[in-house]
């Protein structure tokens, strides 16, 4: 089949490498003009390892594979740590895989069989399905893109993220699927640590957190804050540093100035809610979506890339067992997809209320409850906490 992918992020590019692996023919387009290289570290988790080894892409994964996370400690004021990120609690197993989400990209664009091709700086505009609009034949989609070229496709698949033009363009609004988790995101390079030594680091005042990682000769500045559903154009850059700022005024403890003047300063600052979408189905006539566009599950589920995965592994399967019955194909990718989905969403949750205690009782207590899970061979550990307060600015 002749099948579009919109969006080459990791599901747009994994469906590529599915597909184009199964004897499609697939072109993927994308508005950037080249693949992004932004983002902290992603991770891989339970089936999505088995997803990539069938891929042939393990060995290659793991060569490139980051311990970030379980160098990441939360600290006070003076910089002075309190407590380390609960790995055994956040991860599957030991063998999920934490590397750099450009790494994972590279590995997948460069694994493209020769079916499978991406198109920079264009975009989908119109979507016309025969079997949805009333076409006589019902046997496919015509799609304009933003350049002006025309193609005819059999299936067209959404993997263009959160903001996904697809589901717009098929199923309607953001609005209406968009469930925001009440934080946002930013990150942003900071040049003057990038060689720099030293653990990465998470600082909290209520309701938010900043942070410096580094890695692999590099440094970034994270931000994350609470705040209720903010109004802002996501291609506007300036308007979300504004943000970044008024969500930290009268916050100058520890280095959240410093933290900040690096956020303003970078042209290519990162900023995002943390939302999921929630969809009754994810397809539509000949139209899919897989992996953000679909259902995405925030960042905090730490979650979304092996959905990305997986979703594209399922319906790449399913379209090779069912042959031309697309509509089967969707149906059995969503069954089988579905009850990864549904975990990967209700564990963002808890993913929040550890990354943003609301007071500064609750950040103490939650440094009290980290430490009393770390224990040495003589037993737990002495609890040498700070009493909440201490870290007030």
């Amino acid at each position: 089949m002749e099948i579009l992918v919109s969006g080459a992020g990791v599901a747009g590019l994994a469906c590529a490498v599915e597909l184009g692996a199964r004897g499609h023919d697939v072109t993927v387009v994308e508005y950037a003009r080249h693949l992004r290289s932004t983002g902290t570290p992603i991770d891989i988790r339970g089936d999505a390892i088995e997803t990539v080894d069938r891929m042939g892409l393990l060995s290659k994964i793991q060569n490139q594979r980051l311990r970030m996370s379980e160098l990441t400690q939360f600290v006070d004021s003076a910089g002075e740590p309190v407590a380390r990120i609960p790995m055994a609690e956040i991860s599957d197993s030991d063998d999920d895989i934490e590397l750099l989400r450009e790494d994972l990209v590279r590995i997948l664009a460069e694994a493209l069989p020769d079916t499978a091709a991406i198109r920079f700086g264009d975009a989908i505009e119109t979507l016309t399905d025969d079997g949805v609009s009333g076409g006589e034949n019902g046997g496919g989609i015509d799609v304009r893109f933003a350049s002006g070229r025309t193609g005819r496709y059999d299936l067209v698949l959404g993997a263009d993220g959160q903001h996904s033009a697809v589901r717009r363009l098929v199923f309607g609004p953001e609005k209406d699927y968009l469930r925001h988790l009440g934080v946002y995101f930013a990150l942003a390079d900071h040049p003057g640590e990038a060689l720099s030594e030293g653990t990465n680091s998470i600082y909290n005042v209520p309701s938010r957190m900043a942070g410096l990682f580094r890695y692999k000769g590099r440094a970034v500045a994270v931000f994350q804050f609470r705040s209720e559903r903010i109004d802002y154009d996501h291609h506007d850059l300036e308007s979300q540093k504004k943000i970044l700022v008024e969500a930290f005024a009268g916050h100058r403890s520890w280095r959240i100035p410093e933290l900040l003047d690096a956020a303003l300063a970078d042209p290519g600052l990162f900023f995002t809610s943390a939302s999921q979408i929630h969809l009754p189905s994810w397809h539509r006539g000949r139209v899919a979506l897989v992996g953000d566009a679909g259902y995405s599950p925030a960042f905090l589920s730490g979650r979304g890339t092996s959905l990305a995965l997986t979703g594209a592994r399922f319906l790449a399967e399913e379209l090779e067992r069912c042959g031309d019955d697309h509509t089967a194909a969707f149906a059995r990718y969503e069954t089988r997809q579905r009850p990864y989905v549904t975990f990967a969403q209700n564990r963002a949750y808890s993913g929040r209320d550890r990354m943003l205690p609301t007071t500064w009782a609750a950040i103490s207590a939650r440094n009290e409850a980290l430490r009393a899970m770390r224990t040495t061979p003589d037993g737990p550990q002495q609890n040498t906490s700070r009493r909440a307060g201490e870290n007030a600015e």
